[in-house]
């Protein structure tokens, strides 16, 4: 949320009501559609037969699409009027939710959460500076912002439970209920395009200007660093791209760093980070947001491709971690103003690092019909996690709001808000890349062990043993289609193809068994460190002074 020191301008045609309006359903819109894929990545992994990258594209490219555009669609709004932003914003969600509403494959399905997530990049600070504009008295401001965080954290709340409703009613032999779940999303954002072309514009023009070399730099440099690492999940991390994804990318962050020291009209004041306790704030806004969606995403992969849970209770899992981030807003708005921030941000770290360390205990990968753990004892750990979050989520921008002179709150909010989304962005990318990385190492040699028991040809062997375990878990079809397919194709006969496809059938439970404990495996992992960078969040927000010394 971006508050700023510059003249705001409003325009007096346009209904009041509808630009309150349009700013809390915008907000809530957008979380439902940034929040669908958590309760979704076991349905979608066994119904595109995605990889590994693949599946954590999906998550990914929307957040990507928010941290690298909020804020200069923020700046846009502010020099050229916010009402047709808001209105485009609305549009790009809604063709995203009908894109993935009628998605056949993975890329399509990224397809749809990369221009949904350049949408929601839109409406997260827009909807706000267009109330905020509205309301120059503080105290009420202060209300309009805690609805409008209200009604963000019903979005994530709503978000699961829509996708296992959908889910579980409305699916059939030849129709995928969780589509259901993104037709609705296109029909209320029909709805809030409708209501957003009827609100009242405003800017806020005086001292802005955009600073293209400095959004290029950084916008392309963060796609290249997150295209390298979500590509490490299937390549490795000595993959050509990978490798030049990095070079690129750290060469254009460090260009965004020099021209920004060097700019009159920085989108970002590096000064600010000379205040220790504002620098502190950055940092847990970046590990501790993604301690919390690491989590997020393990438990949406463990618990519904791993363990094949239905997808309802993966919504009811993430009506635990959501839900206390809407019920907690008053609680939490209280202790804020009562208690050192500091305080409430540790304590939530603490939370947080408690439930992932909790986590990285438990059995992954083994179904509960055969011996895996129950569902509900995810609930525990989880709630844990859910209010956790609620105390940090809203504490890091009071912090850093309360850490710099009344000049730079503007910019301190903003950058605050880039730095969480950006924690929320690597929370799935290094997660996956971490838990796919191990899974596949550990995958090596049962999978040779099994196949190679077969009595499979030398070539047979070589090239299955390539083909990731996720793929054993939700393509099997695919990876035996792809198998006969090229066994055909080099010449061997149909009846010693039919003979080899009948043996690996025979051995579909060893194999998929082992594939599901080794990436069970490599999510526990992600599980503890998620834990020891939550912990590390909570050890750093004590450092964060009482009266920190102001810009």
């Amino acid at each position: 949320m971006t508050l700023t020191k510059t003249t705001t301008i409003v325009a007096t045609r346009g209904s009041v009501t509808a630009t309150f309006a349009a700013a809390y359903i915008s907000v809530a819109l957008a979380q439902i559609t940034n929040a669908l894929p958590g309760a979704l990545n076991g349905t979608f992994a066994a119904e595109f037969q995605t990889s590994g990258a693949g599946l954590t594209w999906i998550s990914a490219i929307f957040s990507l699409g928010i941290v690298v555009f909020e804020l200069t669609f923020g700046l846009l709004g502010d020099l050229f009027g916010r009402k047709k932003l808001l209105v485009a914003g609305s549009m790009l969600v809604l063709v995203g939710a009908v894109i993935a509403a009628l998605a056949g494959t993975t890329g399509v399905m990224i397809l749809a959460q990369a221009i949904g997530g350049v949408g929601a990049g839109i409406l997260f600070p827009i909807g706000l500076s267009m109330v905020v504009a509205l309301t120059p008295d503080h105290r009420r401001r202060a209300r309009i912002i805690a609805t409008w965080a209200g009604f963000l954290s019903l979005g994530a709340v709503i978000s699961p439970v829509l996708a296992g409703l959908t889910a579980h009613l409305f699916t059939t032999a030849d129709f995928s209920g969780w589509r259901v779940a993104y037709w609705t999303a296109a029909g209320v954002a029909v709805i809030l395009v409708i209501i957003a072309a009827n609100s009242r514009d405003s800017s806020a023009p005086e001292g802005r200007r955009l600073d293209l070399p400095g959004q290029i730099t950084l916008a392309v440099g963060l796609i290249a660093v997150l295209y390298a690492t979500v590509q490490a999940v299937d390549s490795g991390f000595t993959a050509v791209d990978v490798v030049a994804g990095y070079v690129i990318g750290a060469i254009l962050l460090v260009a965004f760093v020099i021209i920004e020291a060097k700019s009159p009209a920085p989108m970002l004041h590096l000064s600010l980070f000379k205040n220790s306790a504002y620098a502190i704030s950055g940092i847990v806004a970046v590990t501790g947001m993604f301690a919390f969606l690491a989590i997020c995403f393990s438990t949406s992969v463990a618990v519904g491709g791993l363990a094949q849970a239905e997808t309802w209770k993966i919504g009811v899992l993430f009506v635990f971690i959501q839900g206390p981030a809407f019920l907690l807003i008053p609680v939490v708005g209280w202790l804020i103003h009562t208690v050192s921030p500091r305080w409430v941000l540790s304590v939530g770290f603490a939370l947080m690092a408690i439930s992932g360390i909790w986590l990285s205990t438990y059995t992954l990968g083994v179904p509960e019909s055969v011996g895996g753990p129950s569902w509900t004892t995810f609930i525990p750990p989880l709630l844990c996690l859910g209010i956790g979050f609620a105390l940090t989520v809203g504490s890091i921008t009071a912090v850093a709001i309360n850490t710099v002179d009344p000049g730079y709150v503007g910019m301190a909010s903003a950058t605050t808000n880039l730095l969480r989304d950006l924690g929320f962005a690597l929370g799935p990318v290094v997660g996956s890349a971490i838990a796919f990385s191990i899974g596949a190492a550990l995958f090596g040699t049962p999978v040779l062990s099994v196949l190679n028991g077969l009595g499979l040809p030398p070539d047979a062997v070589a090239g299955l043993a390539h083909v990731p375990p996720l793929a054993w878990l939700s393509g099997w079809d695919g990876v035996i289609g792809q198998f006969s397919g090229q066994a055909l194709a080099g010449g061997a006969p149909p009846a010693t193809v039919d003979g080899l496809v009948a043996s690996l059938q025979g051995a579909r439970a060893q194999l998929s068994g082992a594939a599901g404990t080794s990436l069970g495996s490599g999510f526990q992992t992600v599980y503890l460190v998620a834990g020891i960078s939550a912990a590390v969040s909570a050890v750093l927000t004590l450092f964060i002074s009482r009266n920190p010394n102001t810009h």
